[in-house]
């Protein structure tokens, strides 16, 4: 037994969060490797990725190699031809080629014109032009490569800049096979006058580029008895010689057409022809090969070129990259202060002259500068994986099964580590992290596998979200009811009577001459605002000057952020209500329900009146919180709108709870249940019935923005029934689940660091470290993610401690130094108009 002992002590030992950060950290510096290597040996080009390589994650959808590809819509690519005309470029696309590239010449044009155009077999050029779009494009019969097809290039070369097409998508093979029966000679002679046109594609190379769509496999038991002779081994060797002799020019060879109809070869009516959905996937190819660098999709990666750095970014770069050579610089003084004095001298030494303040200075110094070194390097890696093509990125891919395995091994993993709590309380530390925490967990899987198109889904995600905005005004609202100091102003106000005695004294020596004893106090609520502020908004803040994207873009810290603020100023302002008041004098109860219904009025105003709101949160220089890189304010007051009871609903409920805790009709101080037998199973009963029935409203309502309009007004129901099957049960409400509730302590920053380093192209696609092998890359860059999430939890409660000090002088210092950086910034952007 003493040998297992020591080996399971020995394994604890090892495998701990510190030791997994550094696997992580050599996970990363692998991945960079081995991606740099990849694009040394094969280039970095997504246009090349798109063209080259792809595979089906479900049926009829297909995910190309590396990079993301937009679903183009009609009025996606009319808007596309329309943008590449209005900044000066061409729309005129020539196809040319056999039946084959004419089939896929219909699905283009039907995608992109007004009108349909029915398809017919024609052996003769077919042209088609629309004014307003500016686009022509044109079909021109070779079905064989001869000297035909060389003198129509030749053409394109003698004929102006201008009229020659901008685009070509050609190919050819299938007439060559039939018309010589497959013979030896006609592969030759393919060879032989493929060489002889190669060069023209070269020289074109300035004003057209020229795409080689390789030969489509076919389906030998469907063909007709005059195309018998075409066989796949036939077209391979074709394929083969066009590989050979393209490689090296300045033509791109397009592969990936030829594996979606080899996955869909099934659905071919003739055995020649690929199916409708093949056509259709070869058509969004081409329009994201085409249009994605123009449009800019957010989930249209392939072919788009990256976003150039801005002055900011660099200036933060350059920043960072100061903080990680001090720190490097602070860590060899560090170790060359250690070898030259043992610990004991050190101690000795702290301990003369005066010098405790002084180490505890440089301390400081050398623990900022760590901190600051380590979120430059994992800003760095935020950095590559979303605004570089450095690594790879795909497109979500949502199936039932996708969804609710995961989900359910998580929570089946999460139940085995149940263990009890020496807490007894409702909604105890404990329990709050770990629905925190199983809560994140599902918003990661339903953002990873893209679960928003499912209504039911989306609002069992919107009720989460709720859920953690009721916490927000729970949590925050026990904290001012208990504790009851709301700041300098308060303090400073207790100190006189009337009006003129309190101006006079809060601006004296002597109104305010505890202050600084009082700012050292942890009742003090005015500096807890600031660190939970500060807490909050750390990781958003460095993340909009490195990723260059507006603060209400990562918007759930702007709306817990201005939540909490609303709650610290309900509470804050007179009259002051805490639990000593309110046992002293049983009317401040009534006054804290008028509070409530003060401010669920002013919520209701800003919702009915659109006016009103916008001249709120569009003043400068205020505007530029809530508004997105569009200078649009809609973002905000969705997600406002959508939540704009749940802070309420639990501050009642945090409220209800004290006084029923008051007036002892329930006692949460020991692990029995809160009520009677009987009593407790009515209401566990009734939490069912409120769970189901807001699962029954998801599967009833007819749309998103039907559910939407209702679920700020029922959003309590699932909320508060969770809560009471939760906590009444002694049991249950005296145990939790400890995985969950690790991830619950770092919940903020999971949520915000899953936008670039887990998910990417801002969430709308999936980061990619390991290519083709999506459940391994899943596994391994979830393990970088929370590694990289709890070492920033842990950073910001770091640099808390200095941001928001003890010292009220140092506290004032660096305010000052904040706006001092903040202001030039607003005003070059201009957020602030001088």
């Amino acid at each position: 037994m003493a040998e297992r002992s020591t080996s399971t002590h020995e394994i604890t030992h090892y495998l701990n969060v510190e030791n997994a950060k550094i696997a992580a950290f050599l996970m990363v510096s692998g991945f960079i490797l081995y991606h740099g290597v990849l694009h040394l040996k094969f280039g970095n080009d997504s246009c090349t990725w798109l063209l080259s390589d792809g595979r089906f994650p479900g049926y009829s959808t297909w995910q190309p190699y590396g990079c993301m590809m937009h679903k183009y819509s009609k009025s996606d690519a009319r808007m596309c031809m329309h943008y590449v005309s209005y900044w000066g470029g061409r729309n005129h696309i020539t196809f040319v080629g056999d039946s084959r590239i004419r089939q896929l010449y219909f699905e283009f044009i039907n995608l992109i014109g007004s009108k349909e155009v029915k398809q017919h077999k024609a052996h003769e050029d077919i042209h088609f032009q629309d004014e307003k779009i500016s686009a022509r494009i044109d079909f021109l019969w070779q079905p064989m490569v001869n000297l035909s097809m060389f003198y129509m290039y030749k053409n394109f070369l003698l004929s102006e800049p201008g009229a020659r097409p901008n685009l070509v998508i050609t190919g050819s093979a299938t007439w060559c096979i039939k018309l010589n029966n497959g013979s030896k000679n006609a592969l030759n002679n393919y060879q032989v006058n493929l060489t002889t046109i190669v060069p023209l594609f070269d020289k074109l190379k300035d004003t057209t580029k020229i795409l080689w769509m390789l030969q489509d496999p076919v389906v030998e038991e469907k063909l007709n008895g005059n195309r018998s002779m075409i066989t796949n081994e036939q077209i391979d060797d074709y394929n083969k010689v066009a590989l050979d002799l393209l490689r090296h020019s300045d033509a791109k060879l397009w592969k990936s057409s030829r594996l979606v109809a080899q996955g869909m070869k099934k659905e071919s009516e003739d055995g020649l022809h690929i199916s409708k959905l093949a056509l259709d996937l070869d058509v969004q190819i081409l329009l994201n090969m085409y249009c994605n660098n123009d449009m800019n999709h957010h989930d249209g990666t392939c072919c788009n070129k990256p976003e150039q750095a801005t002055t900011l970014q660099i200036i933060t770069a350059a920043f960072f990259l100061v903080c990680i050579v001090s720190a490097i610089a602070l860590c060899l003084y560090r170790r060359r202060q250690l070898r030259r004095n043992g610990a004991k001298a050190r101690a000795e030494n702290g301990q003369r002259n005066g010098q405790n303040g002084l180490q505890e200075s440089h301390e400081g110094c050398y623990e900022v500068m760590v901190s600051l070194a380590k979120l430059g390097l994992i800003m760095a890696y935020f950095y590559l994986c979303d605004r570089t093509n450095f690594f790879m990125k795909e497109n979500k891919y949502y199936t039932h099964v996708n969804f609710f395995l995961p989900f359910a091994y998580v929570m089946i993993l999460g139940f085995f580590f149940t263990e009890k709590t020496d807490k007894t309380a409702v909604l105890h530390r404990d329990q709050t992290d770990e629905w925190k925490g199983w809560m994140q967990l599902a918003f990661l899987i339903y953002h990873l596998t893209g679960a928003s198109k499912v209504l039911p889904v989306y609002m069992h995600i919107r009720v989460l979200v709720s859920s953690y905005l009721f916490l927000t005004g729970f949590g925050h609202f026990t904290y001012f009811w208990q504790k009851g100091e709301y700041g300098l102003v308060r303090y400073c106000k207790s100190q006189g009577t009337d009006v003129h005695s309190l101006v006079r004294k809060a601006l004296t020596k002597n109104g305010c001459r505890h202050f600084p004893f009082y700012w050292h106090t942890r009742k003090n609520s005015l500096r807890r605002v600031l660190e939970v502020l500060f807490r909050l908004n750390l990781l958003v803040v460095v993340l909009c000057f490195v990723m260059n994207r507006p603060y209400q873009f990562y918007y759930f810290v702007p709306l817990v952020s201005y939540w909490f603020i609303v709650i610290y100023v309900s509470m804050a302002i007179w009259p002051h209500i805490t639990q000593a008041s309110a046992e002293g004098n049983v009317l401040h109860y009534l006054f804290m329900v008028i509070k409530m219904v003060l401010l669920v009025t002013i919520i209701t105003l800003f919702f009915l009146s659109e006016v009103f709101f916008e001249k709120v949160f569009l003043t400068r220089p205020f505007k530029a919180l809530f508004v997105t890189s569009d200078d649009s304010l809609h973002e905000w007051r969705f997600r406002w709108q959508l939540d704009r009871y749940s802070v309420v609903y639990g501050m009642l409920f945090a409220f209800g709870y004290q006084v029923l805790l008051r007036y002892k009709i329930i006692n949460d101080s020991h692990e029995e249940n809160l009520f009677s037998k009987p009593m407790s199973w009515l209401l566990g009963v009734l939490g069912l019935i409120g769970i189901g029935s807001y699962a029954a409203f998801t599967f009833l309502c007819g749309s998103k923005q039907q559910c939407n309009d209702v679920h700020s007004y029922i959003a309590f129901l699932p909320i508060i029934s969770y809560i009471v099957l939760r906590n009444v049960p002694g049991w249950l409400r005296t145990r939790y689940s400890s995985f969950f509730a690790w991830f619950g302590k770092i919940s903020l920053e999971l949520f915000i660091s899953q936008y670039h380093i887990w998910l990417a192209a801002d969430t709308h696609g999936v980061l990619v470290l390991i290519p083709s092998y999506p459940v391994l890359n899943v596994i391994l860059t979830s393990f970088i993610f929370i590694c990289i999430s709890h070492e920033i939890s842990k950073i910001t409660a770091n640099l808390a401690k200095y941001a928001v000090p003890n010292d009220w002088k140092s506290l004032l210092r660096n305010v000052i130094c904040f706006f001092a950086v903040l202001v030039p910034i607003c005003v070059t952007n201009g957020v602030i108009a001088l």
